[in-house]
């Protein structure tokens, strides 16, 4: 009988006999069980196991040669499953220029060639093999994507984290802000941190995010996000005391200027603001250096010695350097809440945005009061040289145009 060819049912006896006792065997005595089937069926035996058990045919043979040499006669310490070194040997340790070439062409800005054209083209593994093959390297795909995650890569999606160049003191104003701030703290001074948050489309619009909803009922919204002329934008801007660990935002449907940015902080003043510390001396106020509240907007200046004016106080001014708004208090401690809580709810109407922002809560204690202000605020006002030297400014020491302080005039 031809033993070469068997029958499927023959062959999943092999395998069954072999799966049964897989569990007990380790790799010499896997190899000399598959031989001593492959010995029993003769001519095309060795095929035919390493086929019904999967197990290489080269480990077959090595199991039929020591079956000749009847291992079982020698000492038991003298046998090993695999001598020192065996097995096959790792792409890259047959290749060794193997892996820095791959970096290369990975990163080849900082590894190779910065004018290579596969810095300009996606960095599949296919893609990959083929440069190397190119190279004069045997890998496949499948080994690229083995070598790469040995290198410390992974598949990684972009990240928003760059916001500008480095200021070369923006370490120091950082330092200093912290300092400000701690003072005024442990004197029981007003300290807030003050900034402008998305512009919201009002309407059925989509919001990003998920909320719970009956199965199969999803809030429908519109297709497109073209503003409702009646309705318009919203623009929050905030306010958040870092002492009281509390939140004020004004939602203005006009533009968003440094008028309506210190209107703002007068209400929040008028209403919160002065209630909390009745026997303050000045207030601190941190912004980012640009917007409306930019540490270059003349009219943002101007309508903070208005404020000055107002409340009596000196109004101090820490502005973050640029590219750092991300670092402003009220963004993690308050705008980020608020986005939270109105993830997946369409802004249909300025009442919603309205109850949303206030009922914004947290763990640790963070309360939300949230006002709609109807005001015109135009744009383009231009303030004279003249108007800018009758305010009663005084920049500090250290980085005046981000550190200032305005002084309440004599009435």
């Amino acid at each position: 009988m031809d033993f070469a060819i068997l029958s499927s049912m023959e062959k999943n006896l092999i395998a069954d006999r072999f799966n049964l006792l897989a569990w007990t065997l380790d790799e010499r005595l896997r190899r000399i069980v598959c031989a001593a089937e492959a010995k029993v069926l003769g001519h095309g035996g060795v095929t035919t196991v390493s086929q019904a058990t999967g197990v290489s045919r080269r480990a077959i043979h090595s199991g039929l040669k020591e079956l000749e040499e009847r291992p079982e006669e020698q000492e038991a310490s003298s046998l090993r499953i695999r001598r020192p070194g065996g097995g096959r040997k790792k792409v890259a340790d047959r290749d060794p220029a193997l892996l820095a070439n791959l970096e290369s062409l990975v990163e080849p800005v900082t590894r190779g060639d910065p004018e290579t054209p596969l810095r300009w083209t996606t960095k599949s593994l296919r893609r990959l093999s083929d440069e190397l093959k190119a190279m004069g390297h045997t890998v496949s795909h499948a080994s690229v994507g083995t070598l790469l995650g040995e290198l410390g890569y992974s598949l990684q999606a972009n990240v928003k984290t760059l916001e500008g160049g480095d200021h070369p003191d923006r370490n120091a104003q950082f330092e200093y802000i912290n300092a400000q701030a701690e003072d005024r703290l442990k004197r029981g001074e007003p300290v807030i941190s003050v900034d402008t948050k998305k512009k919201e489309l009002i309407g059925p619009f989509k919001n990003n995010g998920r909320t719970w909803r009956p199965q199969g009922d999803p809030e429908e919204v519109n297709v497109y996000d073209f503003i409702n002329k009646e309705l318009g934008r919203a623009n929050p801007y905030g306010v958040y005391d870092l002492a009281q660990d509390e939140g004020w935002v004004s939602v203005g449907t006009d533009h968003d200027t440094s008028a309506f940015a210190v209107q703002t902080i007068r209400r929040w003043w008028q209403s919160v603001g002065a209630e909390s510390y009745p026997q303050a001396t000045e207030l601190l106020i941190t912004a980012d250096g640009g917007g409306s509240n930019g540490s270059r907007v003349r009219l943002w200046k101007v309508e903070i010695q208005k404020l000055a004016d107002e409340i009596g106080i000196p109004v101090t001014i820490c502005h973050f350097p640029p590219g750092t708004s991300k670092w402003n208090k009220i963004e993690h401690r308050l705008f980020s809440f608020i986005s939270m809580n109105w993830r997946g709810r369409p802004l249909v109407s300025h009442e919603v945005l309205l109850n949303l922002i206030a009922n914004t809560r947290t763990k640790s204690g963070l309360t939300v009061k949230a006002e709609l202000d109807p005001g015109v605020y135009p744009k383009g006002i231009k303030i004279s040289d003249e108007e800018m030297a009758s305010l009663h400014l005084v920049r500090h020491a250290f980085h005046g145009e981000w550190n200032y302080s305005l002084h309440p005039r004599d009435g």
